[in-house]
């Protein structure tokens, strides 16, 4: 049986997988499209040909062409969108691309999208879609007009302005409205859930912005989704375009080394306090529109909302992250899982005889049923089959950087396929989550991926470990997959130095935070500050901001304000020092001089307290695997490049990035770490990042980027 994650025999590194014949139709006129003189070079002002780019791009065609499937990774400053683009828009073909995230979705669609489709002269018909919770529900909004819920002024003021802006959108995407936050408490009042839609039942699906959304979908040529979505729909969640994947000839995954994270939560299942209250709440908002209900619902609501919030009060004296085994030695939760489960009955069965009294009420009964069976499935599927041991030593761990492979995990099935999953759950400030989740995802994105009888294309600046792609090949469920390594055209020599600060002590002493302090302190003095400063732990981060605070630079500390809050800062104070963890190591750009350092404290090797990742390891273990070479240095290895990767984002860019932990050159790995890097000059002199600071101020001249997508 193969191990989840685990890695195959060493091969030569598939750096270009052979593509059969030396060119295509759609390959040559994709690269023509791309060469000096070619349609985007003529039609976009200071667009560059790169190499690289039309390499990429006649792999994707090969993939069009074939109904095959690529692994591509794309170096920074590739220019993979406009790569994958080209084939896409030239080949005819219905093709989905799916991006990372909303923000980079909305990019894709209304700048890169529009710029290449104009300089190839070709009509394309396009589509934007995004998952329901983007999309105004007018029915929740008519129900939130109702409700009483506003907890401030400034609350209810924004609601009007949402009312106000519903009277005039055209496509009811959230999106619109910038000053609303998306974690705003109004976001859930004013749109739908799968769980909460009404469907054709609804009074106002004619008017319905999601219906209209996918209708344009269906009718395009290309569409531009994102990861959640695109899953939600593979799971069978309908939560975005099923009409539309049966139709789809071609797709492109782009940020695909999220995928299989993402994958294991779609292919699981969870249950949260939020959609628990959510449920109360809509039902009672349903008795406006059923007389004699609300004297059969009030009580029964009262105390499925009392049951959520006694649950997460009993789990305070549990680890914010832990087993389900972890939460059944704590006799107080068990007890208060009880009343949740005796309440959702007891609201299950005050909503059976209400389906037909009001449009709401159906669904709520679904809904109260679907909870309560999820909740069944966490609490007892675990119960007969799980792991001895629990790792509750790893629990209140920070991450350390210093993970070591674990023992334990609970298991169950996940679906009708028995295969193995880990029972957990998570708490926040005010909810909690219990979660099922798949160890493996392979098998279900290898099955979807053959339905469809399409192209794939998986690309991403950060998929290769050591110029090898098995690691993310055997995690996409993909067999034996055309593999191409475009590396970035950026002039490594001149543009960037890597410094390792000698002298750093093991990263676990006591005193190591303090010492790369000491360390980065003569960089950022030579840099004039211009740096990211990234930790493996919120500890050290917070024990960095202490030692830096009273600086000569202006510093921003994650958390203290929101992430996009403190990036506007510090792209304005012009010489920032920024102190964030995992979260800044993807997902952030700063071009230009203002960020000129990147510090890296430890390699990044995941949480020591992630249940899923413990269990992930201990599979790969009892399959005879080595979950150290197999699981943690690879995800170490992605998350160092991704980091890395925020220094050099132009070919203008110049900078340092500082590795500080001594691992790279103490331990036999670190030559892995090293190789996966772009081809950096390194130093251990300070004397030469000094050097490197002088040179940058005496030869920089401001000068407009190209562009190449």
């Amino acid at each position: 049986m193969r191990v989840p994650g685990a890695m195959r025999a060493p091969s030569p590194p598939p750096y270009v997988t052979e593509m059969g014949e030396a060119g295509t139709r759609l390959g040559n006129a994709s690269r023509a499209a791309l060469d000096e003189g070619g349609d985007l070079a003529r039609n976009i002002a200071a667009f560059a040909p790169r190499v690289a780019q039309q390499d990429l791009a006649a792999a994707v065609a090969a993939a069009f062409d074939s109904r095959g499937v690529l692994l591509a990774e794309a170096g920074t400053g590739t220019g993979k969108t406009f790569a994958y683009l080209v084939p896409a828009i030239l080949s005819g073909l219905k093709t989905i691309v799916s991006t990372g995230t909303r923000a980079l979705q909305d990019q894709l669609y209304h700048r890169d999208l529009p710029r290449v489709r104009d300089a190839l002269g070709i009509g394309l018909k396009t589509a934007l879609l995004k998952g329901r919770a983007n999309y105004l529900c007018h029915y929740r909004l008519q129900q939130a007009k109702g409700e009483p819920r506003f907890h401030s002024r400034d609350m209810a003021a924004q609601f009007q302005r949402i009312v106000a802006w519903a009277g005039r959108t055209r496509m009811g995407d959230l999106a619109e409205l910038e000053t609303l936050p998306d974690d705003s408490p109004l976001v859930p009042m004013v749109t739908s859930t799968a769980d909460n839609c009404l469907g054709s039942e609804c009074p106002f699906f004619s008017e319905c912005f999601v219906v209209q959304a996918r209708q344009r979908a269906q009718s395009a040529d290309l569409v531009v989704v994102n990861h959640h979505l695109l899953l939600a729909d593979l799971a069978l969640k309908q939560e975005g375009f099923g009409e539309i994947l049966p139709g789809a000839q071609a797709f492109v995954v782009d940020e695909a080394h999220q995928l299989p994270e993402l994958a294991a939560q779609f292919f699981g299942e969870a249950l949260s306090a939020r959609p628990l209250v959510e449920l109360a709440r809509d039902a009672l908002a349903e008795c406006r529109q059923a007389p004699g209900a609300l004297a059969v619902l009030q009580e029964p609501c009262r105390q499925l909302e009392q049951a959520v919030r006694g649950l997460r009060a009993a789990m305070d004296e549990l680890p914010v992250r832990g087993t389900r085994r972890r939460a059944a030695e704590d006799d107080n939760a068990e007890q208060a899982l009880d009343v949740l489960l005796e309440a959702l009955r007891q609201l299950h069965a005050a909503l059976l005889p209400l389906r037909e009294a009001a449009p709401g009420f159906d669904g709520c009964t679904a809904r109260a049923r679907e909870f309560e069976m999820r909740l069944l499935r966490w609490r007892d599927e675990g119960a007969d089959d799980e792991a001895a041991g629990d790792g509750a030593a790893s629990h209140d761990a920070d991450l350390d950087g210093d993970a070591e492979p674990v023992e334990d995990d609970d298991r169950g099935p996940l679906g009708d396929d028995d295969a193995p999953s880990v029972l957990w759950y998570e708490l926040t400030a005010r909810g909690f989550r219990l979660s099922r989740t798949p160890l493996d995802v392979a098998g279900p994105l290898a099955r979807h991926r053959a339905r469809s009888q399409a192209a794939w294309v998986f690309t991403s600046a950060t998929l290769a470990i050591g110029g090898r792609f098995e690691h993310y090949a055997i995690k996409l469920g993909l067999a034996e997959p055309t593999t191409l390594l475009a590396p970035s055209p950026f002039d490594w020599p001149r543009q960037a130095l890597c410094y390792q600060p000698p002298g750093l002590p093991e990263p676990a002493s006591r005193d190591y935070t303090a010492s790369i302090v000491a360390a980065i302190e003569p960089v950022l003095r030579a840099s004039g500050g211009r740096a990211f400063v990234l930790f493996a732990s919120h500890r050290a981060l917070r024990e960095a901001a202490v030692l830096l605070r009273d600086g000569p630079w202006p510093l921003f500390v994650q958390g203290e304000a929101p992430r996009s809050l403190l990036l506007e800062r510090f792209r304005a104070s012009g010489n920032g020092v920024l102190l964030g963890a995992a979260s800044f190591r993807e997902g952030v750009d700063v071009a230009g001089s203002a960020l000129s350092v990147v510090v890296i404290d430890k390699l990044p090797f995941a949480a020591p307290d992630d249940p899923v990742f413990e269990a992930r390891l201990e599979a790969i273990r009892r399959g005879g695997g080595n979950p150290f070479r197999d699981e943690q240095l690879p995800q170490a290895v992605i998350a160092l490049k991704q980091g890395a990767g925020r220094l050099i984002r132009s070919e203008t860019d110049t900078g340092v990035l500082v590795l500080c932990d001594p691992r790279l050159t103490s331990k036999s790995y670190g030559r892995v770490f090293i190789d996966s890097l772009p081809p950096l000059p390194r130093t251990r002199s300070i004397e030469d990042v000094q050097a490197f600071f002088e040179r940058e101020s005496a030869s920089l001249v401001p000068q407009e980027s190209s562009v190449h997508g």
